[in-house]
């Protein structure tokens, strides 16, 4: 079977999460700023889409080399082997990006990358004069860092964080991708309770659902290397069949996920029917200061609202106060709190047993982590 080289993007302090995701599935891989690099056969392409829960996109390597001028990125770009992967009839636009490259205009290098490709693809397609880019989507992207340049394909279309289950959202959600980072983060097990008592629109418990059941998190949705034609198209139906052979949809769970906002929970109940999850996941309208639990050795991990309003930040701060009074008293359960607010350590009475640097989009935030008593030995 074909060899390919992958790139499976991470957020910037999720990529050992992202390696360990890889190794998971059996393939070898090396660990960089904001990625992930694997070389694998084509099927990789395949599982690399459906099961990777933390990853942002999963990327094709087409070609690498330096280019510190145009001619030089016009010439190595044509000379790679384009015609393998796009055919004629294929939508192929181009997007850039340069960081610290002597070729720092990005529109001039798409241009000149688009040119190329479509050069080449004459080439070896002589009875083709004309591109009319009707057909599958093979979005290209030439990615510039230090006068190295990297050109790749994409092969997930949206985002993998669009899982296919969100019918509606709140004003700020969490992206799924780093919801399920988040739950990774902990030592949750299927068989501990687990709370989210700031739920929003269902994020972090419907993950958490896919995680206790083993649902591939790219089973609800379609991806743009399913219409290429040089992957046969039984890789997918594979790859999709051993996704549903590995699922433990029988596991029970018991996770909660409440929210102030009754429209919120609204939202998370038809999130979770969307993906077929509404029976194993209690969602409740309640503010965080009625919870209650006689349960032992659960997970709270939650993203609360951080206050960026002015006017909000007293609510906020009370919120955390109140997280200290209930959550300290349970001392068998973990607690983890993702927030942008430097003073929450002292809102909510304890210092973290662990305290880790992540970003949610662009805004850095801390991924506070109170570690519980351990459960004994059975």
């Amino acid at each position: 079977m074909r060899k390919v080289k992958l790139i499976a993007t991470a957020a910037m302090g999720l990529e050992a999460l992202v390696a360990r995701e890889v190794r998971s599935l059996g393939y070898e891989c090396q660990v960089d700023n904001g990625k992930v690099i694997f070389e694998a056969d084509v099927s990789a392409i395949c599982r690399a889409n459906l099961w990777l829960r933390t990853a942002d996109r999963v990327k094709l390597v087409v070609g690498e080399f330096q280019a510190k001028t145009f001619d030089e990125l016009f010439e190595k770009t044509k000379a790679l082997h384009w015609q393998d992967y796009i055919p004629t009839d294929a939508e192929f636009p181009v997007i850039g990006r340069s960081v610290k490259s002597t070729l720092f205009s990005v529109s001039d290098c798409q241009s000149i990358v688009k040119k190329a490709v479509v050069e080449k693809l004459k080439q070896t397609n002589p009875q083709v004069s004309w591109f009319e880019e009707k057909g599958p989507l093979y979005r290209i992207e030439v990615a510039l860092l230090k006068d190295v340049a990297t050109l790749t394909i994409d092969t997930s279309g949206i985002g993998l964080h669009k899982r296919g289950y969100r019918v509606d959202q709140g004003e700020a959600p969490l992206k799924e991708t780093m919801a399920a980072s988040l739950i990774m983060l902990t030592n949750w097990t299927p068989d501990r309770p687990f709370v989210d008592p700031c739920c929003g629109s269902g994020t972090i418990p419907i993950e958490a659902a896919l995680i206790g059941q083993n649902i591939a998190p790219g089973a609800n949705r379609d991806f743009a290397s399913e219409q290429w034609n040089f992957i046969d198209e039984k890789y997918w139906r594979m790859a999709r069949e051993e996704a549903e052979d590995l699922a433990k949809y029988d596991q029970p769970l018991n996770i909660v996920g409440s929210d102030i906002d009754h429209r919120m929970i609204q939202t998370a109940i038809k999130n979770a029917e969307e993906i077929g999850l509404q029976d194993v996941i209690t969602f409740k309208q309640m503010q965080l200061k009625d919870f209650t639990t006689k349960e032992e050795y659960g997970y709270v991990v939650t993203n609360p609202p951080y206050g960026e309003r002015l006017s909000e930040r007293p609510l906020v701060e009370k919120l955390y106060t109140d997280m200290g009074r209930i959550f300290q008293p349970l001392d068998t359960w973990s607690v983890y709190v993702l927030t942008n607010n430097e003073a929450f350590e002292k809102l909510y009475g304890k210092p973290a047993s662990k305290k880790r640097k992540l970003y949610n989009g662009a805004m850095k935030t801390d991924y506070y982590q109170y570690f519980g008593k351990r459960p004994p030995r059975v």
